[in-house]
């Protein structure tokens, strides 16, 4: 899974753990992460790995952080693998087979730069 994550001036996501591998790269601001027991501050072009089953969290004080979440799942002991293997920190992991797409996609919400629009009447 790719997300992009938003958090706003003083937000928080709080600790917990996820069975999946996660990279979480700073595009724009910052703000802090924890990995552990670890806490450091991070910034635009920074990134950090999330481990699985480890306690992490993100968080803001004065300034908003967008960020892109990666997120790598588990195989299935039941659910079909594909042949090849990722290889991440030196070990051999099957990905999951992606589930079937129905081919329709997500309207996009309106954007509303606040009337601020380019000459070619692009949105942004």
């Amino acid at each position: 899974m790719v997300a992009e994550m938003a958090l706003r001036p003083r937000a928080v996501v709080p600790p917990h753990t996820n069975p999946n591998l996660i990279y979480f790269v700073v595009v724009e601001g910052g703000g802090f992460v924890r990995v552990g027991d670890e806490t450091a501050r991070i910034s635009a072009g920074e990134a950090v790995v999330w481990p699985p089953d480890v306690v992490h969290a993100a968080w803001t004080e004065l300034t908003p952080m967008r960020a892109i979440v990666v997120e790598f799942a588990r195989p299935s002991a039941t659910g079909p693998t594909a042949p090849e293997a990722l290889l991440i920190e030196g070990e051999a992991v099957e990905p999951v087979a992606p589930a079937p797409a129905d081919g329709a996609l997500v309207p996009k919400p309106p954007i509303d730069p606040g009337g601020r629009k380019s000459p070619e009447q692009e949105p942004w």
